[in-house]
């Protein structure tokens, strides 16, 4: 007997902010940085890539790689497919505005290398 729940249901997700998406879909960016992942996203999870705006789906991908590291040990490879922040002030500013004032140089960042299907 099969299982009641669908594939798609069943699949992990990522969302971006709409101003991210024709990046992805060019394959310029597609590395994305993770703050306390709660999905357990791993080495060839496929995924549905998800408009955090509108909510619909406009991809999928399968991760590729997945690395962890705090804030204050990134390298300048790790911006690498990711984009980029003038000052680490700005860095820290815009990741609090998605995770809330918790974020600091000791957070641990869950770096996400994805191919586009």
């Amino acid at each position: 007997m099969s299982h009641p729940r669908s594939n798609l249901m069943e699949r992990k997700t990522l969302k971006f902010r709409d101003y991210l998406i024709s990046s992805i879909l060019s394959g310029e960016k597609n590395v994305t940085w993770r703050l306390f992942d709660e999905k357990n996203l791993s080495t060839g999870d496929e995924i549905n890539l998800i408009n955090w705006n509108t909510k619909e789906k406009f991809g999928e991908a399968i991760i590729i790689d997945v690395r962890e590291k705090r804030f204050n040990e990134l390298k300048e490879t790790d911006f690498e497919g990711h984009e980029k922040f003038i000052s680490k002030e700005e860095m820290y500013n815009k990741y609090r505005t998605y995770y809330g004032d918790k974020v600091n140089e000791k957070t641990i960042i869950k770096i996400i290398k994805f191919k586009l299907k």
